[in-house]
């Protein structure tokens, strides 16, 4: 008997097994990052929340702008002179107005500290896409992987099935032992319990699949063409990934909030003006036929210099400087970690690479070692012992060959998220890029409310 493993009879099974055949259900790496860019809630809250830090600046402005406002209000009185009633009414109106016109550049400080941490906000959003779409690939790969998996374990069985069924044969003739049955028995069992292990693992990894993408895998496969975005060399992946990695930005526009936040705090220990403005009427007199009283208006200003606040301006002014180098130290960690992840996720493509081209080797003189160990055994040199390990070996190189393959495919992208290149721009999705930045454009029009009344 002679048994030729084919690793290419793996993709057929899968495409048999699973309903992956068609061009027109197939879903390739692309398909799958572009589903997933649109359906992932994370990457939507990710953009709310950059949308709500831009109100922040409006909030911000608003400080240094006037307030301006229109009242109206009236009174109806009665009295009782002489058994006679009377009655009276009052009604006035007027425009109020009032304004900080200098508060030592606390508000300049507190818009620029809004700004930055909009901008932070905004690198938010490309890191949680870089999160996101590393994820898709990493479940991708899972289901594919996991899917070649479960056809070379179902054709790990059918092989150990044969052999039991040799074992069984060459019993009855009396060539073989109760022992040889006995291990092709034991070894049927082994490979059941890896097939069932190795399919609750893949319907685990269609559930991730599905979560992030939004439908269940169909037709994967691992062709891409985003490998011509891996630069040629170690230390231009790290200089990418230092000038242009979203958390490294986040970082910085995180410093420059602190520094606006100090100046604000500092800003508080410093005289404040502002003017107010007022111009009305009233009208009073019997019900029925009030006079007008007139109009009149005033015109204020106030100036406040703080002198004793009980300790709370000079606290304020010890938590932002303490604020601010928490946010150097944390942007010299975000450098550290995005440059560790470059270099780990550098060394796992040149890694796989390695494990590829080592368990392609490992299952060419695997084959052959089955091959010879089935003559051997039919020859009564070997026994079925000897074939059932062969095939084990077989298994396991075969193994190493999907899993290399799949860490090379991982690797890839997970080099491109550290070098802050996993996006959807750089990775030319047919999708509209999320930003908040025209929400933010159009919020910081600060005079719309006044427009709005007037239309």
């Amino acid at each position: 008997m002679k048994f030729q493993s084919v690793f290419g009879a793996s993709v057929l099974a899968i495409a048999l097994s699973w309903g992956g055949a068609g061009a027109a259900s197939a879903q390739s790496i692309s398909d799958a990052l572009t589903a997933a860019y649109q359906h992932a809630p994370d990457l939507q809250a990710a953009l709310l929340n950059a949308k709500a830090s831009a109100e922040n600046i409006v909030q911000a402005q608003s400080r240094k702008l006037p307030t301006i406002g229109a009242s109206i209000g009236g009174n109806q009185n009665y009295s009782l002179n002489g058994g006679n009633w009377s009655r009276g009414s009052t009604l006035t109106a007027g425009i109020s107005y009032n304004q900080t016109i200098f508060d030592n550049f606390q508000t300049e400080a507190q818009i620029e500290a809004a700004r930055a941490g909009a901008e932070a906000a905004e690198y938010q959003i490309r890191n949680a896409e870089q999160n996101v779409l590393l994820n898709v690939i990493q479940a991708y790969m899972a289901v594919l992987s996991g899917r070649q998996l479960v056809a070379l374990r179902e054709e790990n069985i059918q092989f150990f099935q044969a052999q039991l069924q040799s074992a069984r044969d060459r019993l009855d003739v009396g060539e073989g032992t109760r022992i040889d049955v006995a291990q092709a028995e034991a070894r049927l069992a082994q490979g059941q319990a890896a097939l069932r292990a190795a399919t609750s693992n893949l319907e685990v990894s269609q559930a991730t699949f599905q979560r992030y993408v939004g439908a269940r895998p169909q037709g994967l496969g691992t062709a891409h063409n985003f490998g011509k975005l891996i630069p040629a060399s170690l230390d231009t992946a790290i200089a990418e990934a230092e000038v242009g990695h979203p958390a490294i930005l986040m970082a910085k526009a995180a410093i420059r909030a602190a520094q606006a936040s100090t100046d604000a705090a500092q800003a508080a220990f410093g005289p404040t003006a502002s003017v107010t403005g007022q111009v009305g009427t009233r009208w009073t007199g019997p019900s029925g036929n009030p006079q007008a009283d007139g109009i009149s208006a005033s015109v204020g200003f106030q100036i406040t210099v703080p002198i004793y606040a009980g300790g709370a301006i000079g606290s304020s002014v010890r938590k932002a400087n303490l604020n601010q180098i928490k946010s150097e130290v944390d942007a010299m960690s975000a450098y550290d970690q995005i440059r560790e992840a470059v270099i780990s996720a550098w060394a796992g493509i040149q890694s796989a690479d390695a494990q590829s081209q080592a368990a392609q080797a490992a299952v060419t003189a695997s084959t052959t070692v089955l091959d010879g160990v089935i003559q051997e055994r039919d020859l009564g040199t070997r026994t079925t012992l000897d074939v059932l390990n062969a095939q084990a070996e077989l298994t396991s190189a075969r193994e190493a060959v999907i899993n290399a393959a799949n860490n090379k495919v991982v690797a890839t992208f997970s080099l491109l998220a550290a070098m802050g290149r996993l996006t959807a721009a750089d990775l030319g999705l047919p999708v509209t890029i999320k930003t908040a930045v025209p929400y933010t454009q159009t919020v910081q029009d600060v005079w719309q409310e006044l427009r709005t009344v007037q239309d």
